[in-house]
């Protein structure tokens, strides 16, 4: 099998190959870790969400019924990732700082000016803050579809809701994330202030 061929690993998964798992791992880790991180904000708990939802997703290959799998999978680590931030604010748990990904640590700037450089790692973590500040239901809504480019259905089937309310959700989810942006309209390019 030198092709990437999901149905079959799939089948070989459910008669218990070990080996097809690990290909469709292989896969879509990058995928789905990117979504869980961007969810939970916390590097070394996306690790573990991230494993625990290949773990899970293997426990129950059975159950997967046809359909993208990419968005059954994204779909058990959203559910993970739920459980995740409802445990830690029954703790009321905080993020060591090393450990929150800000999005200044995923975009590089080739610009080599160290203004622009600081200006661009605040509007970063602004972005982050506003992002953080979102519903789970909505930051799991712009995260699939503003920052990792999924498409609506992909991201409705993955999160388990019609393509209406997963419109509705980053409609909102747009509007309360520019409203907390603009209130650093500093941070803005002189384009998007008000």
């Amino acid at each position: 099998m030198t092709n990437f061929d999901e149905q079959r690993l799939i089948q070989l998964t459910r008669d218990g190959d070990y080996d097809a798992f690990n290909r469709l791992v292989v896969e879509y880790q990058d995928a789905v870790f990117a979504v869980v991180l961007r969810t939970v904000r916390n590097r070394a708990a996306a690790e573990d969400i991230t494993q625990d939802a290949f773990i899970s997703a293997f426990r129950k290959i059975s159950s997967y019924r046809g359909g993208i799998f990419r968005a059954w999978l994204f779909r058990i680590a959203k559910n993970a990732s739920l459980d995740y931030l409802r445990k830690i604010a029954r703790r009321g748990e905080t993020s060591i700082d090393e450990d929150i990904v800000y999005f200044s640590e995923t975009v590089k700037d080739d610009t080599q000016d160290p203004l622009a450089d600081a200006l661009n790692a605040e509007l970063a973590r602004l972005i982050e803050h506003c992002l953080g500040g979102l519903s789970d239901d909505h930051r799991f809504a712009m995260v699939m579809i503003d920052v990792e480019g999924y498409q609506y259905d992909e991201a409705a089937d993955s999160i388990g809701v019609s393509i209406g309310t997963v419109k509705s959700r980053l409609n909102r989810a747009r509007a309360r994330m520019r409203d907390c942006v603009q209130q650093d309209q500093e941070l803005l390019p002189a384009s998007m202030r008000l």
